[in-house]
């Protein structure tokens, strides 16, 4: 019955999706998946904790696998967009569920590092202990301890350098974490 009830609420998310959208994309399996990928997304990124989870429901997840890692057209996961937007709730669903916090968009940056440029300090709590470690470095080589020393996120750095951040890494211009604290930036 559990299983019934899940079924047809997300249908009813389908049906929701489809109706805000042209009608006659219903038919292609690969418009209707992008559908779904896309409300997702926008669950995700506005904190609808009970749409997320009927995304991550077992059954679901089996019968649609790489929905977790779905993009948008910034190249971001439904993780970077909840991160990204302080959503912490989808945050640690998304995480439960397996999604992959080390997953980069086209940038390199991760959810940590997106969490930590626009200022969600509870995100990126969360996000430091992920897998790829406190020194991913997105493409032009910053690391979390950089973006957090550039932006002011005192409580961020702190807490990157007692988990072993290295605090003397050095991006692709040469600006490292102390100097990017002062306010030195170094560009092109």
């Amino acid at each position: 019955m559990k299983f019934v009830f899940k079924l047809f609420a997300l249908w009813a998310v389908l049906l929701v999706t489809l109706v805000r959208t042209p009608f006659a994309a219903e038919t292609d399996p690969a418009a209707v998946r992008q559908q779904l990928e896309v409300r997702l997304l926008e669950a995700a990124e506005r904190g609808e904790t009970e749409v997320v989870a009927l995304f991550l429901a077992p059954d679901y997840l089996h019968a649609n696998r790489g929905i977790l890692e779905a993009r948008n057209a910034a190249s971001h996961s439904p993780l970077m967009v909840a991160a990204y937007n302080g959503q912490l709730a989808v945050v640690e669903q998304l995480l439960a569920a397996g999604a992959d916090a080390c997953a980069q968009d086209k940038r390199g940056n991760t959810a940590l590092l997106g969490a930590i440029f626009k200022g969600e300090t509870r995100a990126a709590l969360r996000l430091i202990g992920a897998p790829c470690g406190t020194d991913a470095r997105n493409l032009a080589g910053q690391t979390p301890a950089m973006l957090a020393a550039l932006f002011g996120r005192k409580e961020i750095l702190a807490e990157l350098e007692k988990r072993g951040a290295d605090m003397t890494a050095t991006d692709a211009f040469g600006n490292s974490v102390e100097s990017l604290a002062r306010g030195e930036i170094k560009t092109r």
